[in-house]
């Protein structure tokens, strides 16, 4: 008993550093699974959102088609229903 009292006496700092690495690796460890587990998860997000991605056509696309509500809500001129047509013609060619 008095060897190991001695033992831990003389090598008490080792000791501690040695419990202290094991924690830390222990921490560290559980750490890195959970954080796989949200980027498996994040992941999967995004391969759902691929096939519903918004492209800069769309949004050309609908901006032309609120341009045309607010032309449409608003008093007719002759330049208006021009402006109308024209979007029209847009929208044509860009959904081709």
């Amino acid at each position: 008993m008095k060897l190991v009292k001695r033992f831990i006496q003389t090598n008490i700092n080792l000791i501690i550093v040695g419990f202290l690495a094991l924690l830390l690796f222990r921490s560290c460890s559980s750490d890195s699974k959970t954080l796989n587990k949200k980027i498996d998860r994040l992941s999967a997000k995004v391969d759902s959102m691929q096939g519903s991605a918004i492209t800069k056509t769309d949004l050309t696309v609908e901006g032309l088609r609120v341009e045309k509500r607010m032309i449409q809500s608003t008093d007719r001129k002759m330049i208006d229903v021009q402006r109308q047509s024209d979007i029209d013609n847009e929208i044509k060619k860009l959904e081709k």
